[in-house]
């Protein structure tokens, strides 16, 4: 059976995935930088087919909330697709929302469920149902003198006083726990305001959510696929970010990709969760693909050269897809936007992606993913019930 790679970062990851997310994070993005090829750019040769309007390109900093970044960017799409100008949503009022929901469900659950700073797509559109929204300029999340998000410190702080509720040292919890807690996290990224002023006119973040935004959170569906459940019926996703046990639809796995091409043709952008942490994603290089051989038995020439021009992929097969997620070689590590599709030299389709680590890269933020890519390696995505093809809808009892 293939295996492409036993993930050096895997142990650190999931380790840190209860306490330090942040980290984490740091430590997925540091791990990458070998991955890239000299002069790959002049290599490849990208025309655009579709290209969605969207937002500029963030960066989420020290912080594990690409999921955030990613959802809100796509939500961003939406506005531009319904007609309206696009605001940056505040992405860590939303993880902020989150946090305060998820120590709620640690404290539930005795500690058994994951802290720290991850998340998944759908509590962006949960926490927008619950919560509203802000817009950037009003909640910032930069409480505290950074100029970029650094939540290590909070984060421990945070979990500190969940572990002693959980602990119950009064033998009855008090409601105080919960006040100690939302003041940890308001502290180091600001309260919330009760109402503010945008363009002249006083918003709640209900108001703004309702009136600026406008999405209706109903609209948005999840999607997944592995094997091991019925097709065209919900599971709940089994990865340590989902905190909150959300149940996503289950599809054939190339059925994930035909969802994805039927959203960008009719104008629907697509949030996507998967894993990068693979030898053939490169940030650097802004290619990811999944290389016919394995990274151990390519020469050294080979691996120089993983991500300069076209290569040769290895054929995706749902048992392989679903071998990777069950030895772990698929995780639930990296968020992104899907914004359009794009065609090499040799005519082969590639997703254009908008990733949340600044204009960094070759490509100033955005990245060419193949179909390949995305079979393998996505373990969940997020869009508009109208971007799901008919026929897929009816077998899934989406009302469109």
């Amino acid at each position: 059976m293939y295996k492409f790679s036993v993930k050096p970062i895997l142990a650190a990851t999931v380790l840190l995935a209860g306490m330090n997310a942040g980290f984490a994070q740091d430590y997925l993005v540091n791990s990458l930088k070998n991955n890239q090829s000299e002069n790959s750019k002049d290599s490849f040769q990208f025309t655009e087919v579709i290209n969605i309007e969207n937002t500029p390109v963030k960066s989420q900093g020290s912080s594990g909330t690409c999921w955030s970044y990613s959802a809100n960017s796509f939500l961003e799409s939406e506005m531009i697709r319904m007609g309206k100008e696009p605001v940056e949503i505040s992405q860590i009022y939303t993880a902020r929302n989150a946090y305060i929901e998820k120590g709620k469900n640690y404290v539930r659950m005795h500690g058994a469920i994951t802290l720290g700073d991850g998340g998944a797509l759908h509590d962006v559109i949960n926490m927008y149902r619950k919560y509203g929204a802000l817009p950037q300029s009003e909640y910032t999340g930069l409480n505290y003198g950074t100029a970029n998000n650094k939540f290590a410190e909070m984060q421990t702080m945070a979990q500190g006083v969940l572990e002693a509720a959980v602990k119950n040292p009064n033998g009855e919890l008090t409601p105080n726990w919960i006040k100690a807690y939302t003041a940890v996290i308001d502290s180091y990224l600001g309260e919330v305001p009760e109402s503010f002023k945008y363009k002249g006119k006083t918003y709640t973040p209900q108001t703004f959510a309702k009136e600026v935004i406008g999405i209706n959170a109903d609209d948005y569906v999840e999607i997944s696929s592995f094997k091991e459940h019925p097709y065209y019926t919900k599971f709940t996703l089994m990865v340590p970010d989902n905190w909150s046990l959300d149940q996503v639809y289950n599809v054939k796995m190339n059925e994930l990709t035909d969802i994805i091409d039927n959203a960008l043709k009719k104008g629907y952008s697509v949030a996507w969760a998967g894993d990068v942490s693979e030898k053939g994603f490169s940030w650097k290089n802004g290619v990811a693909y999944i290389p016919s051989k394995e990274f151990s038995d390519m020469t050294p020439q080979e691996r120089e050269e993983i991500f300069k021009g076209p290569k040769p992929e290895m054929e995706i097969t749902e048992d392989l897809r679903q071998a990777a997620f069950d030895n772990y070689n698929t995780t639930d590590d990296h968020g992104m936007h899907i914004v359009g599709i794009t065609k090499d030299q040799n005519g082969k389709e590639y997703y254009i992606i908008k990733n949340s680590w600044g204009a960094t890269n070759d490509y100033k933020g955005y990245m060419y993913m193949t179909k390949n890519f995305v079979k393998y390696k996505t373990t969940a995505i997020l869009l508009h019930k109208g971007g799901v093809p008919s026929s897929i809808a009816k077998k899934l009892d989406i009302k469109q």
